[in-house]
């Protein structure tokens, strides 16, 4: 059965490994819609490859250079939010990739999910600011969200055929970063370009820098618990430097079902987009004899603060884990930018945190408030710094 695909951030690395999936299968998938912020020209050269009916780009000035790059096919070109929301909400789509990074990717999400898109969930920020709005939403709807970062894929597949009443851990795996062995100073004197040379995943700059932080983990221990229905005490972290397995979820009886396979994003997200069957990838195959060994430790919260911040954050509840997500947005930009340290990220992080009187989220307005509020506080700190 033909399956039609949205793409939002399709010229990012998620958007890139979906549309190669999506090209082993032309009988299996089609794409309505693509949406992108950063590069007119791969996306024009998608364009002519998979020949979308409509195309977002980040502002005016982008769309007349789209034009000027397109040759034979010649999609609708919208723009901005209002565009980005426009592919999210294509009648002619069934489900939406929303891969578009950072707090940007919610608006677009709550569209197709009031469209009735099934989605395929890349953007971990959505459910972390708008959890409870987006999840809420989505049950009223009846809509399926299909996780694609790999860990939660794993959890996802782990939890096949399983009553959830019985889980009694989800562990949710890490690399540890390129830092995972580095010293307090050495991380002082971190380089952006020593920062996002990831030593397991090829990704994009920023998540990269979340990795390095463990920032990551702790936005996905907020994300799998609106996605799995689980409280923050059953969500713990385990390092895995081999990034084999994916993650795990154990069960009253004392079972574990892990997933595992080579680092390739290719497989959650061929995973999410053909749920409930399965098709080949492009990834190679997991040779375990190869690899020999696989080793585990906890993580070391003294040298990387921003996942107890994270935790906290999940505790605290209502506009917290927006304000959390808005501050380390800005402060990896700026640190990306080098205008602060790569330690001073958790920093600013926190003393935002600090600073914030938790409110109630009842709507998207009370999202985007807090998340401006944040925003503004963290640009200001950094200002001091």
């Amino acid at each position: 059965m033909m399956k039609t695909l949205s793409i939002l951030g399709s010229t990012g690395s998620i958007g890139q490994s979906t549309l190669d999936v999506v090209a082993r299968h032309p009988d299996r998938f089609r794409v309505a819609g693509l949406a992108e912020g950063h590069d007119v020209e791969l996306l024009a050269r998608q364009i002519e490859k998979f020949r979308p009916d409509v195309v977002s780009v980040r502002n005016s000035d982008a769309a007349s250079k789209l034009k000027g790059l397109l040759k034979a096919h010649r999609p609708e070109i919208v723009f901005g939010m209002d565009g980005a929301c426009s592919v999210a909400a294509a009648s002619n789509a069934d489900m939406v990739v929303s891969a578009i990074v950072g707090a940007a990717g919610l608006l677009p999400t709550l569209k197709a999910i009031e469209a009735g898109k099934d989605i395929a969930l890349a953007n971990k920020e959505t459910m972390v600011v708008a959890g409870e709005i987006v999840s809420r939403l989505a049950a009223e709807k009846g809509i399926n969200i299909l996780p694609v970062d790999s860990e939660h894929a794993a959890i996802h597949q782990s939890l096949a055929g399983h009553r959830r009443e019985h889980v009694s851990a989800i562990l949710l795996t890490a690399s540890g970063g390129p830092f995972l062995r580095a010293t307090t100073a050495d991380m002082e004197r971190a380089t952006p370009a020593a920062a996002i040379a990831h030593p397991r995943w090829n990704m994009g700059a920023k998540i990269t820098i979340d990795s390095a932080t463990l920032m990551n983990k702790g936005l996905e221990v907020i994300e799998a618990q609106w996605l799995f229905g689980q409280p923050a005490e059953k969500i713990k972290v385990v390092v895995h430097p081999q990034s084999i397995v994916h993650s795990l979820v154990e069960y009253c009886d004392g079972c574990v079902m892990a997933q595992l396979g080579v680092p390739d994003m290719r497989a959650p997200i061929a995973y999410a987009i053909s749920w409930p069957e399965r098709v080949e990838s492009g990834v190679a195959r997991l040779s375990l004899a190869e690899i020999g060994t696989l080793t585990f430790e906890e993580p070391d919260r003294r040298r990387f603060p921003a996942l107890d911040l994270a935790y906290k954050a999940l505790s605290e509840g209502g506009s917290m884990p927006a304000v959390l997500n808005a501050a380390n947005e800005i402060a990896v930009a700026a640190f990306l930018e080098e205008r602060i340290g790569f330690l001073d990220i958790a920093r600013i992080v926190e003393r935002t945190m600090s600073a914030h009187f938790v409110k109630t989220v009842g709507c998207v307005e009370d999202v985007l408030e807090a998340d401006r509020w944040s925003r503004a506080h963290a640009e200001k700190l950094i200002m001091q710094l």
